[in-house]
């Protein structure tokens, strides 16, 4: 299963042997709409419907293959990142193939609507031959000897996730530095206990550990806006950027970081980047973050404007640790240095603000214990 958020295996509900498939691989799913059909090793599939209106007007006469269908929920339900979705509002967007991550909405704390929804599908009509013109003009001329290389569903969903970001709220990098002799230390005299424990201890453990102490020092930082005000989040949820390849990345949350151990801290790295890789996480594991850790200096970069992962206030990019000279009480010292750079939303965080965070940081790492 492919969403906007999450790549993963997702089990039949039923036993049996697919006797026939509806929508083949990489197909986008309406709500409601037929996937596959399941049923008895060769047991005709004749004079089944396709549509889930006549299939279930067809089971009333005579038994069927049990189906694996996607229905609406009759219950309202949270949607990824974008927070509390009625069924009615859910179904209008399914409807018109709105994507809500796209809507603003007027409701409490920032709830999407169903005269939002509305709104956007109408707005969308009345924009839509200025956007054909705009498209049309920045089609892209293909030379001979160049290769197409299709988007992936997941790549897709990026590509709109960072563009629906940068419109939606004001980008503002600030970059500090930090010492990282007391983490290193402390890295290297504990690794081996927590290899014992079957762990193993990364530099991420610390950087997230970190983040904890900031947010809790500022709330501001770990909240999202909304019309109405500020929402400051109780719960401190870290999603943690990971790398997927040329496939793209994705985000797992680890959710009420700030109530582990290093020592758990550390274990939910290793447990949620192995299984991310493995592409064996669970929708709600990629949901619910309130700040978001990306550590680009994995392969080699030293600074980086990471984008904003909606509806959060900000995104925390951790550099490269190298050796550098540094000057230490009017002394020259080398130390392992890296740089972090604090893209926030400026909406909600002013620059004294968003460096007072990221001080709290560079604090914590250089105090290290």
């Amino acid at each position: 299963m492919n969403t906007d958020k999450v790549d993963t295996e997702i089990p039949a509900p039923a036993t049996g042997t697919i006797l026939k498939i509806v929508l083949q691989e990489g197909t986008p799913a309406k709500v409601g709409e037929l996937l596959a059909i399941i049923g008895a090793p060769g047991e005709s599939v004749e004079g089944v419907s396709t549509t889930p209106e006549s299939k279930v007007e067809s089971r009333k006469s005579e038994p069927q293959p049990e189906t694996l269908d996607l229905r609406p929920s009759t219950t309202s339900h949270l949607t990824n990142d974008i927070g509390f979705i009625s069924p009615v509002v859910a179904k209008i967007a399914a409807e018109h193939g709105v994507n809500l991550s796209q809507v603003s909405g007027t409701g409490l704390n920032g709830r999407i609507t169903k005269n939002d929804v509305l709104a956007f599908v109408e707005n969308g009509k009345s924009n839509l031959g200025s956007q054909k013109s705009q498209v049309e003009s920045h089609t892209v001329q293909p030379l001979i000897g160049d290769q197409l290389i299709k988007h992936t569903t997941m790549r897709k969903s990026i590509a709109d996730h960072m563009v629906m970001s940068k419109r939606t709220s004001p980008h503002v990098l600030t970059v500090m530095e930090a010492d990282m002799s007391r983490v290193t230390k402390h890295r290297g005299a504990n690794k081996a206990a927590f290899e014992r424990d079957g762990v193993n201890l990364t530099f991420t453990a610390y950087f997230m550990s970190a983040i904890v102490a900031g947010l809790k020092a500022y709330p501001m930082a770990n909240s999202s806006w909304s019309d109405e005000g500020v929402l400051i989040h109780k719960n401190i949820n870290i999603g943690m950027a990971t790398s997927l390849g040329e496939e793209g990345l994705i985000v797992p949350v680890i959710k009420g970081a700030d109530n582990l151990s290093l020592l758990a801290m550390a274990r939910s790295v290793n447990d949620l980047a192995n299984r991310a890789r493995n592409k064996k996480l669970q929708p709600n594991e990629v949901k619910g973050g309130t700040f978001t850790l990306t550590n680009h200096g994995i392969s080699g970069s030293l600074f980086a404007f990471p984008v904003i992962n909606q509806p959060q206030c900000g995104i925390l990019g951790i550099g490269a640790m190298q050796k550098r000279v540094v000057v230490i009480d009017d002394a020259i010292a080398i130390r392992p240095m890296v740089y972090m750079s604090f893209v926030f939303d400026h909406r909600i965080l002013d620059g004294a603000s968003a460096d007072w965070f990221l001080a709290k940081v560079k604090e914590t790492l250089e105090n290290w214990s």
